[in-house]
């Protein structure tokens, strides 16, 4: 949950406080939006922290490091079909989404 400081705007608490430092940062930019890719270490091992940041307002994820070679091969794919590649090169065996709402019409 999130805490207000006195003064100051809305933060993360404790936990942001504790975060580790990263190893390594890459910062991407696109219009409006930063990305932000910090590769982290705590206790139960590495994780590569992904935040969207658009004019103050903070998405962000974790990604274990025992899924980054799977993400790596997922992101390929979609280059790869982004850039005319076959439809029937996507792997929907591990997708255990339920319909994206994307394909809502």
């Amino acid at each position: 949950m999130f805490d207000y400081d006195e003064g100051n705007n809305r933060r993360g608490g404790d936990r942001d406080r504790h975060q580790p430092e990263p190893l390594i940062t890459e910062k991407l930019f696109s219009e409006r939006k930063t990305f932000f890719l910090d590769l982290k270490e705590n206790d139960r091992g590495r994780f590569l922290k992904i935040t969207e940041d658009v004019r103050g307002r903070r998405d962000t994820i974790m990604v274990p490091e025992d899924v980054f070679e799977d993400l790596y091969e997922a992101l390929g794919r979609v280059i790869d079909y982004d850039r005319g590649g076959s439809h029937d090169d996507h792997d929907d065996r591990d997708d255990d989404r339920d319909d994206d709402p994307r394909d809502d019409d």
